[in-house]
């Protein structure tokens, strides 16, 4: 039994890496080094804080927080850079108990609802409620189904 915990102990000294794991790199990684312009940083014991940050490649982030009615940080800033295109970047937010809000003039905007329906909507709605209304007439209503001709 000696014998068997002994080569036990033995194989799982063996099995263990005799090496140093180096971790892989991102692929994403860049050996560019930017210097920062600006690190300010202000946090006070009630919650409330404030930071502005710029880097000398363009970058700025600038964001203030405080405590909220509801005990959540409400926060408001920006943040700034210039895309690989070429164009400039400014995000503006506020973050508070009405959820995330930014606003940017990058940002796609919805169009405006209620938008005006196209007039072959409108024609296929009709010609539905008169295909309806003959059916009902001829007492051929039929029950509902799911679309593949099985009652629902």
């Amino acid at each position: 039994m000696k014998f068997v915990v002994l080569a036990l102990l033995a194989a799982a000294a063996s099995a263990a890496p005799q090496y140093e794991y180096a971790a892989p790199q991102p692929q994403y990684s860049s050996k560019e080094v930017v210097a920062i312009l600006r690190d300010d940083r202000v946090m006070e014991d009630d919650g409330r804080y404030n930071f502005d940050v710029e880097t000398a490649n363009g970058i700025a982030v600038s964001e203030a927080g405080s405590l909220g009615v509801t005990g959540a940080i409400n926060s408001a800033g920006y943040f700034a850079y210039t895309a690989p295109d070429g164009t400039p970047v400014r995000l503006q937010f506020v973050a508070d108990e009405n959820g995330f809000q930014p606003q940017g003039a990058h940002l796609p905007v919805a169009p405006a609802f209620p938008h005006p329906i196209p007039q072959f909507v409108l024609d296929q709605i009709a010609f539905a409620a008169e295909e309806d209304a003959r059916k009902a007439r001829e007492g051929k209503v039929s029950a509902p189904s799911n679309g593949y001709g099985v009652p629902l």
